[in-house]
């Protein structure tokens, strides 16, 4: 069997009709067969060592701090990755229905240990944000013969006969219950940016990443909540969205590596996961841009807390980012003393974490090279949680293709499973990256980076999913936040866990951080 992969020039067209190169899906097509190289982790990034600890201002002395940069013109965006449709939150539930076909026998199956979740479900379901349109999709019924309507209560929160909830994306379901009605993602992520994210002239950028057949739920959602939370906070709204661009889909193969081809003999192409969408961050325009899950957001007696962590983590990132300007501009002149080059090696060593190519140690014009390059670069700040035990990627000392060494942050597929001692640098992580990352995405100059030219494209994997029955095998690219920022100058900060709230089941809600009191 021939496993030379040709493409033909249908497939080409295809290719170029998509927006895609060539070059890049036989790029594709050769990480299928070679894998992609593990990451070499030596130590996981703890604090005092990779994790910064920030000392404990009150909170006033922190708004002043961020208030200040906002006066003198500082322009933040907020970006939030939202284009998942909600049906994971509900997969118990989808199960559940699916062997559930009369009351009687749903009752029967929730004495089952394997459906205790879907027990507590129905138990607690007044304390849900939906529970009143729920109960208006059943005319007010909930109960029949002195027990609950298990399959009508399922198919009325499910499917389109209801609400719908098996198919709105996550960024439109009632999250959290006020005096005032129930709230949704997307609204609580427009109070945030109200918060924190507005700059000297009350605009608040905000930014979502939505799948296309959701776009006009969101706008329409915004558009009946936009006048009433601008009133309330004295900003204006600059909502923009975005789905993740056709051209950087990956392609799909069948288990002999081979284009997997559909019936009328098509290559599949398929969204290469979050790494996508650094195409997407790379057009929002800001000076620093917030990143933040759809799902991560809490009521607004929780808020302050968040809005303190960012106000202190961009207070960070452009105090380091002022340094690192200043330094450029002096490498910039041409008229440095040895002195100066000794101050900013020192600098990137201990404050960047930079290492050093031998061929820099003694000739100063190759460092001052060096040291551009190095210092010239996006930068992030990236909370960091203590590990409770959530799975996730976390912070990592690192060694890059080049032999130097810098912060990553690594998702457990990014290790070598068969390697004893890189499994246990694995298992001493002490955090885990909870998605909240501030990004400075201007150079010294005031123009914005190419973001593109910062990830390492070695840093994909390999996932097996099927297709009309058919095993395939697909390609995520770079993770955002980790193979898609590897060049990234980046700083790793410990941040409060009560930042941290996702919702990843439908009972996630119910815990106490989403609840009204």
């Amino acid at each position: 069997m021939n496993h030379h992969t040709m493409l033909t020039s249908e497939d080409k067209k295809q290719i170029a009709s998509r927006g895609s190169h060539v070059a890049d899906v036989e790029q594709q097509l050769t990480y299928f067969k070679k894998g992609f190289p593990f990451l070499n982790v030596l130590r996981p990034a703890t604090l005092g060592d990779g994790i910064i600890k920030l000392e404990a201002k009150n909170s006033s002395e922190t708004i002043a701090q961020y208030m200040q940069l906002i006066d003198v013109g500082l322009k933040p965006a907020k970006f939030v990755p939202a284009s998942g449709a909600a049906s994971r939150m509900f997969q118990l539930l989808f199960s559940f229905a699916e062997l559930a076909d009369t009351n009687e026998k749903a009752y029967d199956l929730l004495q089952e240990e394997r459906f205790k979740n879907v027990n507590l479900f129905f138990d607690q379901l007044s304390r849900f944000a939906f529970y009143k349109k729920l109960i208006a999709a059943l005319d007010g019924e909930l109960m029949q013969n002195g027990r609950l309507k298990y399959v009508e209560i399922l198919d009325m929160l499910l499917s389109e006969r209801g609400l719908n909830y098996g198919f709105l994306p996550k960024g439109l379901l009632d999250f959290h219950l006020y005096l005032e009605g129930a709230r949704t993602p997307v609204e609580e992520h427009m109070v945030e940016g109200a918060l924190y994210c507005a700059d000297k002239n009350g605009l608040v950028k905000l930014h979502f990443t939505v799948s296309p057949e959701h776009l006009s739920l969101f706008q329409h959602k915004i558009k009946e909540k936009k006048f009433e939370l601008e009133t309330r906070y004295g900003v204006n709204y600059d909502i923009t969205f975005s789905d993740q661009k056709p051209y950087t889909d990956t392609i799909a193969v069948d288990q002999d590596n081979q284009p997997f081809r559909l019936n009328d003999n098509k290559l599949l192409f398929r969204p290469a996961g979050h790494g996508a969408l650094l195409d997407n961050l790379n057009d929002v325009d800001g000076d620093i841009l917030f990143i933040k899950n759809i799902d991560n957001v809490v009521p607004d007696r929780l808020k302050e807390e968040t809005t303190l962590s960012k106000m202190a983590l961009s207070s960070l990132l452009i105090e380091y980012q002022k340094r690192i300007f200043n330094y450029l501009r002096v490498l910039d002149s041409n008229t440095y003393s040895l002195e100066q080059l000794q101050e900013i090696k020192t600098f990137a060593a201990d404050e960047l974490n930079i290492t050093y190519p031998i061929q820099a140690e003694n000739n100063p014009s190759e460092l001052a090279k060096f040291l551009v390059q190095k210092l010239n670069r996006p930068i992030r700040v990236c909370g960091m949680v203590k590990n409770e035990g959530e799975p996730g990627g976390g912070p990592f000392w690192a060694e890059n293709s080049d032999g130097s060494i810098s912060l990553q942050v690594v998702e457990s597929s990014q290790i070598d499973p068969n390697n004893p001692l890189q499994q246990l640098i694995l298992s001493q992580s002490t955090h885990f990256n909870p998605v909240d990352l501030i990004c400075g995405v201007r150079d010294y100059r005031g123009n914005k980076f190419d973001l593109m030219t910062y990830r390492d494209p070695e840093t994909g994997f390999v996932s097996i999913k099927s297709k009309d029955g058919k095993t395939l095998k697909a390609q995520e690219l770079p993770g955002l936040w980790n193979g898609a920022m590897a060049n990234w100058i980046t700083f790793f900060v410990e941040v409060p866990i009560i930042t941290f709230n996702p919702v990843k089941t439908i009972n996630d809600l119910l815990r106490q951080e989403h609840q009204p009191v």
